[in-house]
């Protein structure tokens, strides 16, 4: 064994700063200090009864959820992840990605933090799916953590043939994205730190800061264009925007229905929190990066309602299809075959959901002139200017036209091709 390695294995105590934490109003710890420590974690360099006081004491300070803490944990959590070859997927992205109105063609993600208690469809995932004939996807997920089914388990569900997620990494990312628009990237393939982690946060049994990254560390995070980002509780909205901001995003849109649901609401309000801006960083052809000009970014808040998106609203009591992976499978693809009557509410939530992620991606800014797919392009304005409207005759028409299944089963052809590796 190597020095280099030995060095890795070191484990450090963080008492000084757990005493810290335990015995004062823990105004003078600073976000850096905890992004270090939290760093340490990852590397397997804390014992694990410090790791758990740490996650507990962060938690019972309120230090989690600081916006400047998660942006620099988040940060933390994606440099160690897996890393993806950027000027591969740049080229390919770049080459595949169909740039309309202010859509430039990237990657684009749409996903909660999870912890609603709601269990309502898997909403985010099937999202992703239909609007892959649209724009490039890029979804992040996991196994279900607070939920009966999460987005890696309804796609395990599929029927007859899933896609092979597992199959899924950092080696062949690019090769995926080569012959389709929609790639899901499993957490557990591209975040190996986690798992020594994992255990330790089941043993611990409370909700960590863990539970807040999800959403803040796709490992494309640097590719990604636009996202929707669904957050479980009021109080996270603000803290989303602000961590959002701080990590460099300037395309996204924050949601909570006023439910505490972690998603667009099909029942009535849903508060918004939209960070818009130039770009912090872009991607060259060589893959290297460049700063552009910096300008002011602007978080916008405001509430959507169905009616905003021409739909009616559904009580939420009425979007629980299924209450495991297999149920929830079987609606998905009858969703996608045009199997469910207009209408439906949970077709409708769906929809609603789409339609955001494509506002905010820009495509729905093409000329009427030029609206694809084929149509009229509905040009009204609704709540923060979107037009919600055209985004939701789009979403229509990924299903409608079939695009939207034969992007899933593009993606389940591609991955079943992959190797199964050991």
């Amino acid at each position: 064994m190597s020095s280099s390695q030995l060095e890795r294995q070191e484990i450090i105590s963080i008492a000084p700063l757990l005493n810290r934490l335990a015995h004062s109003n823990a105004v003078d710890i600073s976000p850096d200090e905890i992004a270090s420590t939290f760093k340490l974690l990852l590397s397997n360099r804390v014992s694990n009864i410090q790791s758990a006081s740490f996650l507990s004491l962060l938690a019972y300070t309120g230090k989690d959820g600081q916006a400047d803490v998660i942006a620099k944990c988040a940060y933390y959590m994606r440099d160690a992840a897996c890393q993806i070859d950027q000027s591969s997927l740049h080229d390919v992205v770049k080459a595949k990605g169909e740039p309309k109105g202010d859509y430039k063609g990237g990657l684009c993600d749409i996903v909660g933090t999870g912890g609603d208690s709601h269990s309502t469809f898997n909403v985010s995932t099937a999202a992703s799916i239909i609007a892959s004939p649209i724009l490039m996807m890029a979804k992040h997920g996991s196994r279900a953590q607070t939920s009966s089914s999460g987005s890696a388990d309804l796609l395990k569900a599929i029927q007859p043939t899933a896609p092979n997620i597992d199959a899924i990494n950092e080696r062949n990312i690019v090769e995926v994205y080569q012959e389709t628009n929609y790639a899901f990237l499993f957490a557990s393939n591209f975040h190996s730190a986690m798992a020594h982690i994992n255990p330790l946060r089941k043993a611990l049994g409370i909700r960590t800061i863990f539970n807040l990254m999800g959403p803040l560390v796709n490992p494309l995070d640097w590719a990604i264009e636009a996202r929707v980002v669904g957050v479980a509780h009021q109080s996270l909205g603000p803290v989303f925007a602000e961590a959002l901001k701080e990590g460099g995003v300037r395309n996204a849109l924050v949601v909570c229905g006023e439910e505490n649901l972690d998603e667009i609401s099909c029942a009535g309000p849903t508060n918004c929190w939209k960070i818009s801006g130039p770009k912090q960083m872009s991607v060259q052809d060589d893959g290297s990066s460049e700063n552009s000009a910096q300008a002011p970014v602007q978080i916008d808040v405001f509430q959507l309602h169905p009616s905003d998106f021409g739909l009616p609203t559904h009580p939420l009591a009425s979007v629980f299809p299924g209450r495991n992976p297999k149920e929830n499978a079987i609606k998905l693809m009858s969703i996608l075959r045009g199997e469910v009557s207009p209408g439906d509410p949970v077709l409708d939530f769906v929809l609603m959901n789409v339609a955001a992620l494509l506002v905010i991606s820009g495509v729905c800014e093409s000329d009427a002139s030029d609206a694809e797919p084929n149509g009229q392009a509905i040009t009204e304005r609704g709540p923060g200017g979107g037009r919600w409207k055209e985004g939701l005759r789009r979403a229509r028409w990924a299903i409608d036209s079939g695009r939207a299944l034969t992007c899933l089963e593009r993606f389940i052809e591609v991955t079943n091709r992959l190797p199964r590796e050991c």
